[in-house]
C-alpha cells in the first residue's frame, strides 16, 4: 500500500512541475512580445522629446504639423507655429514625429552629371 502512495506521489510531481512550467513560459513569452517592445518604443519616444530644437519640423499627437518656435525646459512647453502668425502652446509630450528634410543627394532632374543646370537646354522656343 505504502508502494502505491509513493508512486503516485512521484506521478503527480511530475504534472506539478510542467503546471508550473506553462505559466512561467507564458510570462517570458509576454515579457517578449508585448513590454520589451513598448519599453523600446518609449525610450525612442524619450530620446526623440529630449532631442527636440528650435526650427524643427514637428507632428502633434493630435495631428497637426507645425514648427517649433520655442522651447521651455522648465515647465515642459514648447510654442509651435502651425500657421503664419498662429502659434499653440503644448507640452513638450504632445509631440509625436519630427520631420527631417532629406537631401536630394541621388536625384538627377535637370542638372548635368557635375550638378549644375544647363540653360540653353531648358530654354524653351
Amino acid at each position: 500500500m505504502a508502494v502505491h502512495l509513493l508512486a503516485a506521489s512521484s506521478t503527480t510531481g511530475g504534472t506539478n512541475f510542467a503546471g508550473l512550467l506553462l505559466p512561467l513560459l507564458l510570462i517570458v513569452g509576454f515579457y517578449f512580445l508585448l513590454i520589451r517592445p513598448q519599453r523600446t518604443k518609449q525610450r525612442a519616444q524619450q530620446a526623440l522629446l529630449s532631442s527636440l530644437e528650435v526650427g524643427d519640423d514637428v507632428m502633434t499627437t493630435g495631428g497637426i504639423f507645425g514648427t517649433i518656435i520655442e522651447i521651455d525646459d522648465e515647465e515642459g512647453v514648447v510654442v509651435v507655429e502651425i500657421a503664419p502668425g498662429t502659434q499653440v502652446r503644448m507640452l513638450r509630450q504632445g509631440i509625436s514625429q519630427r520631420f527631417i528634410e532629406e537631401e536630394d543627394q541621388g536625384y538627377e532632374g535637370d542638372g548635368d552629371a557635375d550638378g549644375s543646370v544647363d540653360e540653353e537646354n531648358d530654354r524653351q522656343p
